[in-house]
């Protein structure tokens, strides 16, 4: 009893610091649209880039990277590999020219860049909205449940319960400052975050023995846990890696982590906050993996019959005092949150400025909007099953190909007709679909590589077959 009071006490904690450091941003806000949806373009390159770090790799590392590394081994590193590799590149080649011409065109939103307010492009904005609306809905929901995961395995508490915790506390502050009190709170969340996983980290590292003595008890268990390449692959390793490549590439397709790139202060900082964002990337993950790889040889009964993606709480409570029980719960939390919030954020303004562009401008409607999606993804959350992985992985598959391609294009300054653009977003929404769910290849081939290039194949076809009205 003494031990859950210890816990509660110290989660409790943080929560009132994650919240009261989001009301407190309220302090700086001007009640505007643009204030609330890109904080006035205004934010240092410190806070934008560890408020994409956390935005960008949350309770998907937390719960799903772990909980997938126990059940694969040290082969998940690669999908980690391939990501940083292709979102890196983005950094350099597309989030700079997004800050810049974002700016120049007045769009507040990733919808209204892709539209760029060209007359009669509207269906361009209004499609994408329905995209983002739908699947980064889909995505916070995932949040949402990893949250739910670990407050279920520390407190028994039912799923419900933690859905709903996560989703009052991300309104809560979202709802009095906008994208300003999501960057504040992702920032402290990020060092919170940080600070859990590698506590964690040492101590189950101490309890394997070293490294040696994880490697040694990995092959005792399982030869193919310390085989590097993954098992089973259709179409060969490189393939492989191309397609997880190309899924770090379609962070652009995904309006709460490149809305970060919207809000940065000056342009010319860029490249700092690329490294910030890449250091935090590069420690985080690995600690991740060494984590799931422990959890392995700390918690073996979870591979038969249990859920892998309880195996960081469940590790939590046998190798951790209480006290810190509750700081690896609270950085648990503060994944989510960080997560949640910018996707809550980011389909309120796909709602209210893309879909329905007559409440563009009302500040007090925006936030009706927030509210309206919180609802909307509170209830996609109660209602999915208990996989995180497979829709988080999904989700981020579908923006990408959906919105991803058109994006570059923008960015790039080519010309794009409003049906030409139509096309292509649901061409490589509806190839990931079939790729994924259909011809099921995704365990060989992530459907990114093909939604993204069917995306890309329709506007090379339009262009040789309606070249005069794409110079028109």
């Amino acid at each position: 009893m003494f031990d859950q009071i210890a816990i509660a006490i110290s989660f409790i904690l943080f929560l009132l610091l994650f919240t009261g450091v989001g009301i407190y941003s309220a302090s700086r806000k001007q009640n505007t649209t643009a204030d609330y949806l890109l904080a006035s373009r205004s934010v240092n390159p410190w806070l934008t880039g560890l408020s994409a770090f956390a935005t960008a790799h949350s309770g998907g590392m937390f719960i799903s990277t772990i909980g997938w590394t126990y059940q694969v081994g040290i082969s998940s590193v690669w999908l980690l590999v391939g990501w940083f590799l292709g979102d890196y590149l983005s950094w350099f080649f597309i989030h700079q020219p997004l800050r810049i011409i974002s700016e120049e065109t007045e769009s507040e939103t990733i919808g209204e860049f892709l539209a760029q307010k060209s007359e009669g492009y509207s269906a361009i904005a209004a499609v994408s909205a329905l995209i983002t609306i739908a699947f980064l809905g889909a995505y916070a929901a995932a949040q949402l449940l990893a949250g739910s995961k670990a407050l279920h395995v520390i407190f028994g508490w039912n799923y419900s319960w933690g859905i709903i915790l996560g989703t009052v506390i991300v309104v809560t502050y979202c709802f009095s400052g906008g994208i300003r009190a999501s960057i504040w709170t992702d920032a402290l969340q990020s060092v919170l975050m940080m600070i859990a996983m590698l506590m964690l980290l040492i101590v189950a590292i101490t309890a394997c023995d070293g490294l040696g003595g994880l490697w040694q008890q990995l092959g005792e268990i399982d030869p193919t846990l310390i085989d590097p390449i993954p098992q089973g692959l259709q179409y060969g390793f490189g393939l492989f890696m191309l397609s997880w490549l190309v899924a770090g590439v379609g962070v652009v397709g995904q309006p709460h982590i490149m809305i970060r790139a919207m809000v940065l202060d000056d342009a010319s900082k860029m490249g700092i906050t690329r490294n910030i964002y890449a250091i935090s990337y590069v420690v985080f993950s690995t600690a991740a993996v060494l984590v799931g790889l422990s959890a392995r040889v700390l918690l073996p009964g979870l591979i038969d019959g249990g859920d892998p993606e309880l195996a960081l709480p469940q590790m939590a409570i046998a190798l951790l005092p209480a006290i810190l029980v509750g700081v690896i719960l609270a950085g648990i939390f503060a994944a989510v949150v960080s997560t949640a919030d910018s996707q809550i954020l980011s389909c309120s303004a796909a709602l209210t400025q893309d879909l329905f562009p007559g409440m563009a401008h009302s500040y007090k409607l925006v936030k009706v909007g927030t509210l309206i999606v919180a609802a909307i993804i509170l209830a996609i959350a109660l209602a999915s099953d208990k996989n995180m992985f497979a829709l988080g992985v999904f989700a981020w598959s579908a923006l990408a190909s959906g919105l991803g391609p058109i994006l570059i294009l923008r960015v790039w300054q080519f010309p794009v007709r409003a049906t030409v653009g139509v096309i292509m977003m649901l061409a490589g929404l509806a190839t990931a679909a079939i790729w994924n769910g259909v011809l099921q290849l995704s365990g060989s081939i992530y459907e990114v590589l093909p939604g993204m290039l069917v995306g890309f194949l329709v506007y090379g076809i339009a262009r040789i077959f309606d070249s005069q009205s794409f110079k028109e």
